[in-house]
């Protein structure tokens, strides 16, 4: 029985499928919403104008709202509660950083623009290859 997962999410339906998964399939399990910020570079597109602010980590959680609005909203409609937590960097590393403190990691399988999985490459794909813990493919 899972009893602590990690949902890594950005604001693309795959994410929100995840979600929803881990909430319809593990309804007694404490849940995590993790959304990943990139770290503010010329190379980032999104994460560039983080470089802009005069407190990054305040403003890296400022976009994370929109995405815990939405996950909080989903949970509601399951009557169940979340744990929300932002992080600042590269996706794949924030997520493997925080995978060892759960059972499993519900991901979806792919998200963001073309472009960003083009050069970012897939997210889950390296989490799949690289977690200690069983990771759930969402669709």
């Amino acid at each position: 029985m899972l009893s602590r997962i990690l949902v890594p999410m950005d604001d693309s339906e795959m994410a929100q499928r995840a979600l929803e998964y881990a909430l319809e399939n593990h309804p007694d399990a404490e849940i995590t919403v993790l959304h990943v910020v990139g770290e503010p570079s010329s190379m980032w597109g999104a994460a560039t104008g983080l470089a802009l602010e005069e407190n990054v980590e305040e403003a890296a959680e400022e976009r994370a709202e929109t995405v815990f609005d939405r996950a909080r909203e989903l949970a509601a409609d399951h009557d169940i509660e979340i744990t929300t937590e932002v992080k600042l960097g590269d996706p794949t590393r924030a997520i493997l950083n925080r995978v060892e403190d759960f059972d499993a990691v519900v991901i979806g399988t792919h998200g963001g623009s073309m472009a960003d999985r083009l050069f970012v490459g897939n997210v889950a794909q390296k989490v799949f290859r690289r977690s200690p813990v069983p990771v759930i493919a969402a669709r």
